[in-house]
Order: C-alpha cells, then structure tokens, then sequence
C-alpha cells in the first residue's frame, strides 16, 4: 500500500459533528427512533469518538507503514540510516467506546459488525509492528535474509485495507443518524447560526482536502483546485462577517473561540494559494505543501472542535 494513499486517508475524515447537548424533542424520535435525549446524546459521543480513533489510527498506521518499507529494505542489505520510530498507540478516544448506541435502529447490527472488523484489525495491525519491531531489534534477519520482514509487511499491508475498508463503512452507516442527532440538538440551540456556518466551512474544507489527496496521489488539476479554493474562500468569508452575539452568557467565552476557528480556517487559504502556485510551476503537488497543508487542516479542526464543543 503507498503510504500516500494513507495520508489522503488521514487528511479527509470528516470534521467532528458539534456536541453541544441540548434537549431533543419530538423531532429527535421521529428522526432516530429514540426514546430520549440520552439516545442523541449517545450518537453524537459515538460519532465523535470514533471519527477522533479512526483519525489518530491513520496517523499511527502512516508511520507503521514507513517502518515496514525501511524494515524491509534493511533487513535486505540495503543502506538505512535511520529506522522510523513508531510510538505505541495511544487511542483514548477508542476506549471510550463501550457499545454502539441502540439509536442507530436498523444500522445497529450492521455497524457493530464493521466496528468489529475495525477493532480486530486495529490490533491485529499493533500486534505485527511489535512482532517486527523485536525481529529487527534482535537482528534476525541475518538469518533468513529478510524473509519475515517481507511476510510481515504483507500482513500489515492486507489488515491496513481492512481496517480502511470498515472504516469508511461505518462512516457512512453513522452518517446520516449523526446529522438527524446533530439537527435535533441545535432545533434551539443560542450558537445555532454560528454552528452551522462554521459546519460548512468544515464540509468545504474536507471537500478541499479530499480533492488535494486525490491530486496528490494523481495528476494536479489547476482548474479544479481553483474551484474548491473559490468555494472554500467563499464559505470562510461568510463565516468571519457573522457577528458573534449570544445573548447567553454561558457561551459568552465562545466569541473568541469563533473567532480562532476564522482565524486558522483563513491561514489555511494562504497556504492553499502557495500550494497551487507550486503545483502549477512544478506540474505536481509537492510533499512539504501537503505537509504544510495537512498541519493547517488539524489546526482548522481543533479550533472548529473547540467551538461547537
């Protein structure tokens, strides 16, 4: 698997839905099947749990995926310098999902059968790069001249599929129960404008991020990413003109965090522009402004997940 790929991966998962609880009504059991404000509750803490795990997951398995490649090449004679580190995984997010919430209805069984396969292949995927990382360490691929470092990497790279595969499976089945949740608990909400301007500023930029990883693993497409730039920039903009006043005063702190998410959803378009000018000059995307591009985006996201949190 081209660890490319896995940054695109990384990059486009959608934006933490707003969590900001408040009472559902009639609507909410209608729309979800549920019997109380708990059961929405209980969708928007799976949906933001796991987006957080499957995020911090594809960043982990980026690394392993380094490590397999230098693993392999060192254990075949050639010149490596420096092995990658790769960190035990640290998913607090993942432990907080105990079950998947009886408010998914007919989704339920389905999601619970994905959430498995993601869970298995999750440490089934720790479990090898500990297996390999104790085979390079011990040196013994001197003597079978590399040949479990190959096989290992080939599991790695089948239950990386796997876990992508369950992933965007579960995605998808959460999606549309997520959003009904998400429609129910804001119905009153005092943050409710600024929280759904600031939701489709996140929509763009994913469909921003999703476009760039295509581009990146493919061929730039100035013409396109034009477009989403222009899209994105228009969405910021009507974003950054709200005028923030809650009468509230419990969410009076939450002015300044608007304004922060502006503020790095606004740096993002700067370097968006650069890395069109270079893509354009170079024929291709290059790797440091989709480095660049992918730290921007996190900073984006922790701000917007700051706000609507």
């Amino acid at each position: 698997m081209k660890k490319i790929i896995v940054l695109a991966m990384a990059l486009s998962l959608t934006a933490t839905v707003v969590s900001c609880k408040k009472g559902a009504g009639k609507l909410g059991s209608a729309v979800l099947n549920m019997g109380s404000e708990t059961d929405a509750n209980a969708i928007i803490d799976f949906n933001n749990n796991f987006i957080d795990s499957y995020k911090s997951t594809s960043k982990h398995i980026e690394r392993i995926l380094k490590y397999t490649d230098e693993a392999v090449a060192k254990s075949k004679g050639e010149n490596v310098l420096i092995m990658p580190i790769v960190l035990t995984s640290m998913d607090y997010s993942f432990s907080k999902i105990k079950e998947v919430p009886s408010g998914f209805d007919k989704d339920k069984a389905a999601i619970e059968k994905e959430f498995s396969i993601y869970k298995a292949k999750k440490e089934n995927i720790d479990k090898k790069i500990e297996e390999l990382k104790s085979y390079m360490t011990s040196e013994d691929y001197k003597d079978d001249k590399g040949a479990k470092a190959e096989a290992i990497r080939k599991e790695i790279e089948t239950d990386v599929n796997a876990f992508y595969a369950a992933g965007e499976n579960i995605m998808a089945k959460i999606k549309p129960a997520t959003d009904a949740a998400e429609e129910v608990i804001l119905k009153d909400h005092p943050m409710k404008e600024y929280i759904i301007s600031s939701k489709n500023v996140m929509n763009s930029l994913d469909s921003v991020i999703d476009l760039l990883g295509k581009q990146y693993s493919g061929q730039f497409n100035e013409a396109e990413a034009q477009k989403k730039y222009e899209e994105y920039a228009k969405a910021v903009e009507a974003n950054a003109k709200l005028n923030f006043d809650v009468k509230d005063q419990q969410y009076s702190y939450k002015k300044s965090q608007f304004e922060s998410f502006n503020k790095n959803a606004s740096n993002f378009l700067d370097l968006y522009r650069k890395l069109i000018r270079d893509a354009k000059e170079k024929g291709k995307i290059q790797d440091n402004d989709i480095q660049q591009i992918d730290s921007s985006y996190e900073n984006v996201l922790g701000a917007y997940n700051s706000f609507v949190k």
